[in-house]
């Protein structure tokens, strides 16, 4: 590339090339040649006008009326084309259940494409088909801007890969582009059982006469069943017979069809001087979705309008490229959460066919349990009715017994290190802060990591349970919530910080060992935590002993001073997390080396625990299901975990994730951390807390519906609002057994009246 920037300066572009004739770049150049006629556009496509893979395209409402506002020729052009339908169907073991109000339109591909290259060819715009673009290094001297809309394999993406950063992650499932020769009458999801696993169907009209089939099963599934050494009609009939029902017995046909694995394509950075990506080539959202096209619009969309807004090109790139990363990154955590829900299909079969259709619909977390029922309030209510709530009774305010302990809803506050105790006291800080929680509602409250000895502490602030002081000091905590909020249960989690101690509170410096006064540090193996952090000592075998000693003691007065129940924390790096992990435990005798061996420390403090906290209470576990780093624990991994755990009797899994090592890479987002508290469930059979980033009502509603978790453990949402769980009392209209005001704050149970608020205006408006 020639000095990229020599050409940033100019308000507008006025040449601009286009690489890719799909919809992202075809919208692209009619949106820019109308903004400014005077513009000389290129677009190069290999292939020629007809010549497409696929068949349907699904637009959303929000994205057509963004083409209505922004080109009202094209939109009456779709309007006239399109199938519209509001219902989908889910086939579950032979049973049928419909959900509507979804409101889909779609139409063919091929039209799609027609009413875009005539739009173009309307207003000047040319276009070289069956033409390779010229080298993109070329391009960019030549012209103002050049937008990359080449995509999943873009070339020019990959000519300059090292400013990109593309990542490209290959998945698990092969899937086919098919069509059938009739309109289904909703979008339809249908499991095939078969004797080699599962398959599934996603189908939806896209023409009066024509429907989008695509079969998708796993790798394993379709190389025991053969696909891999038919021939392309031999597969295509083989899907038509196994899905002969959904088909009524009628063929399916291709089109440039192959079996293929989907690409999640995801890019550091978007441009390059004055080349930019769009569509495809910067990212990509799994089918199940239907939001490749959606977002190739809506990024057509956003650059035109910051080409127009921004006094150059540097700074229109910058704005668009800021823009649209955080809308795509919100996306594409949908579309890997629907992705990975397909791919783990298995291990819903068992569900009963409702609740199975209602988690097939809400996989993807864009439609929830509050949406759906504005949607299909009759689905909703049959959903509620099966999972056994009571008329007008939320799911998130039922009961949920362990052990001997019935919890009045599924909220639980969850355990939040305060750093404000003195020399392990609990002191009045704690009471305000844990009372208030257990007045706001929640059906358990728990304490933060209680530390089983003075040298298990994480910082100077933690509190403990090794003196009977603390054991008083507690029972002052329980008493209260016992007495002030009954119906509210309190925990306490137990833990000791292993190589994560002696370090600084929270404000001052999270993770960074004290400038004086630290005590000495021990773990599994002698690793530091981080770069700058103390080395601890490798724990001999007399040492264990006496750290299991301390974990009984501790239960022994968490028992005397109330508590409903005890958790272990076996997470977050902290001592007994340190033995599971491979990444901080390399030990070579009984206690390091093998996943079996990792474990037995940490369930020998189990057993010692269980064995003295009294037997009707119950004992949950917490894990870090993963390390986010490779060569540590996996989801795999995790479940062999919970399941030795709950074979020496824990009663409920509570499932996090990282924090053991600091080079850890999470995958934040909306409820991030709930996909592996739902493999537990399903796979180990143990009830499970799942924790990280749940911050709504709803979505509370939605995963404990969907039987993805049976309690929701929310910590800074609990932080915001102390009576969280009160609150969404109100705003759900809940006034039942599930919860309880407080006397003296009844009068608050009604939600306050709010203001309004304008809905926002359309990203790009053009006259005429």
């Amino acid at each position: 590339m020639t000095n990229p920037q020599s050409r940033t300066t100019r308000h507008h572009p006025l040449r601009v090339a286009i690489v890719g004739g799909g919809p992202g770049g075809l919208y692209a150049a009619a949106l820019l040649k109308r903004l400014d006629p005077t513009r000389d556009i290129t677009l190069w496509e290999r292939n020629a006008p007809d010549e497409t893979f696929g068949f349907g395209v699904v637009l959303s409402d929000e994205t057509l009326g963004g083409i209505e506002h922004a080109d009202p020729v094209v939109y009456e052009a779709l309007q006239s084309d399109f199938v519209r339908w509001d219902d989908i169907d889910i086939v579950h073991r032979g049973v049928t259940h419909r959900s509507g109000g979804h409101g889909f339109a779609a139409l063919g591909r091929r039209r799609l494409l027609e009413i875009l290259h005539n739009r173009c060819h309307s207003l000047g715009v040319k276009i070289n088909f069956r033409t390779e673009a010229p080298d993109p290094d070329a391009l960019s001297s030549e012209y103002d801007l050049v937008i990359a809309a080449d995509g999943v394999r873009s070339t020019i993406r990959e000519t300059y890969a090292h400013v990109f950063r593309p990542r490209v992650t290959e998945h698990r499932c092969r899937y086919i582009w098919l069509a059938a020769d009739f309109p289904f009458d909703a979008f339809r999801f249908e499991i095939a059982e078969t004797e080699h696993g599962v398959m599934q169907l996603h189908g939806y009209p896209y023409a009066a006469d024509s429907s989008t089939v695509i079969v998708e099963m796993r790798e394993e599934v379709w190389k025991a069943a053969g696909f891999d050494e038919v021939t392309l009609p031999e597969s295509i009939e083989r899907c038509a017979k196994t899905f002969a029902e959904a088909l009524r017995g009628r063929p399916l046909r291709s089109n440039n069809s192959a079996w293929t694995t989907f690409r999640t394509v995801v890019n550091d950075r978007w441009s390059h001087g004055n080349v930019v990506l769009l569509g495809d080539a910067a990212h990509t959202a799994h089918f199940s979705i239907g939001s490749g096209t959606k977002l190739a619009v809506e990024d057509a969309l956003a650059l035109a309008a910051c080409l127009q807004e921004q006094p150059d090109v540097a700074g229109a790139l910058a704005a668009y490229e800021e823009e649209r990363k955080p809308v795509v990154a919100s996306t594409q955590r949908a579309a890997r959460a629907s992705l990975e829900w397909f791919e783990n299909l298995p291990l819903y079969l068992q569900q009963p066919s409702r609740q199975f259709a209602f988690n097939l619909l809400t996989r993807s977390r864009r439609v929830t349990h509050d949406n759906l029922r504005l949607r299909d309030a009759h689905f909703t209510e049959a959903v509620e009715r099966e999972f056994g709530c009571p008329p007008g009774t939320p799911p998130m305010f039922t009961p949920f017994r362990l052990r001997g302990l019935t919890l009045r809803n599924r909220v639980v506050v969850s355990p939040m290190d305060m750093y404000s105790a003195t020399d392990g006291l609990p002191g009045d800080f704690h009471l305000v802060h844990l009372g208030a929680r257990a007045l706001g509602g929640a059906g358990l409250v728990m304490t933060e990591m209680v530390c089983v000895s003075e040298e298990g502490r994480i910082t100077p602030g933690c509190t403990g349970l090794y003196t009977g002081r603390q054991a008083e000091a507690w029972r002052r905590v329980t008493d209260f919530v016992h007495t002030q909020a009954p119906g509210t249960a309190i925990g306490v989690q137990l833990g000791h910080s292993g190589r994560k101690g002696s370090t600084k509170l929270m404000w001052e410096g999270i993770d960074e060992p004290l400038a004086h006064g630290n005590w000495p540090l021990v773990a599994a193996s002698p690793l530091p935590y981080k770069p700058g952090s103390r080395t601890p000592r490798q724990l001999s075998r007399a040492q264990l002993t006496d750290i299991r000693e301390q974990f009984t003691a501790a239960t022994w007065r968490a028992a005397r001073a109330g508590f409903d129940l005890l958790e272990l924390h076996c997470a977050h790096g902290y001592l007994l997390s340190g033995f599971l992990s491979p990444l901080t435990n390399r030990r070579t005798d009984a206690y390091g080396g093998s996943p079996e061996r990792r474990l037995r420390f940490p369930l020998e403090v189990f057993d010692a625990v269980r064995a003295v906290w009294p037997a009707e209470r119950p004992m949950t576990v917490r894990i870090s299901a993963t390390d986010w780093a490779e060569g540590g624990t996996t989801a795999e991994d995790a479940v062999r975990i919970a399941r030795a755990f709950a074979a020496h009797g824990a009663d409920a899994i509570d499932v996090s994730t990282g924090q053991v090592v600091a080079e850890e890479r999470p995958e934040y987002g909306r409820s991030y951390q709930t996909p592996f508290a739902d493999r537990i469930r399903h796979e180990v059979g143990v009830p499970v807390i799942a924790v990280g980033a749940i911050s709504s009502w709803d979505d509370v509603n939605s995963l404990i519906l969907a039987g993805r978790t049976d309690l929701c453990a929310l910590a800074r949402p609990h932080l915001y609002d102390p009576h969280w769980t009160l609150h969404a009392a109100a705003e759900q209209g809940y006034e039942g057994p599930g919860v309880g005001w407080p006397a003296p704050y009844r009068a608050g149970s009604r939600p306050p009246q709010t203001g309004r608020t304008d809905a926002p205006k359309p990203r790009l408006t053009l006259d005429g």
